[in-house]
Formats: C-alpha cells, sequence, structure tokens
C-alpha cells in the first residue's frame, strides 16, 4: 500500500517535482488494456526521480479518481544493433496504479 504508517525518516535532496512532472504518458498495450479492463489497474510511464506517494498523488490530483495501490518497476535499456554500430535504447520507469473500484480513467 502506498499509505504511510510513520513519517519518513529522511528528505529527499532532489528536486520537487510537480503532478505534470511526474507522469510522462501512458502505456497502452495489449497487456496494459487488459489489466485497466479487468482490474481496473493503469499503467504510466514516470520520472526516474518519482516515488510512488509522488505518483499516487498526481494520478489523483490530474484524473480525480482514488488510488488505492502503486507498484513501480525500473526497467533498463536493451542493447541494440544498427548495421555495424550498436548501441542501448533508453530505459524508463513505470508505474501500475490500481484504482478504486468506482473510479475509472478514459484515455480514448
Amino acid at each position: 500500500m502506498v499509505t504511510l504508517r510513520r513519517p519518513p525518516q529522511y528528505t529527499r535532496s532532489g528536486p520537487v517535482l510537480e503532478p505534470y512532472q511526474v507522469l510522462m504518458r501512458p502505456m497502452i498495450t495489449e497487456k496494459a488494456t487488459f489489466a485497466a479492463e479487468r482490474y481496473n489497474s493503469y499503467t504510466f510511464q514516470v520520472n526516474q526521480l518519482a516515488t510512488k506517494t509522488e505518483i499516487k498523488n498526481a494520478v489523483e490530483i490530474l484524473f480525480d479518481v482514488k488510488v488505492v495501490d502503486v507498484r513501480t518497476v525500473n526497467r533498463a535499456g536493451k542493447k541494440r544493433r544498427y548495421k555495424s554500430r550498436v548501441g542501448m535504447t533508453s530505459g524508463f520507469k513505470k508505474a501500475v496504479v490500481k484504482l478504486s473500484t468506482e473510479h475509472r480513467i478514459d484515455f480514448y
């Protein structure tokens, strides 16, 4: 759960992010669409510096919904080859946000 049972033991030294800086874009894939329809969970690409609490607050403010749970994944970049050159795709942070049963987000 995202609810804090005790005050944090440290303060973050990074920048303070506004809600529109936390969420980069919704991830609309086959898997994410299935999760949205079945489990009321929505997937977003988020800022690398964002915490679970910031993600929860951003979704609640921007979409006016009640968030129940937030899960995050740091996806590493992959090696890709083009002709004789080898490069890396950029990694990103992904958040799966589960909403309360009476709330929905409509992307379409």
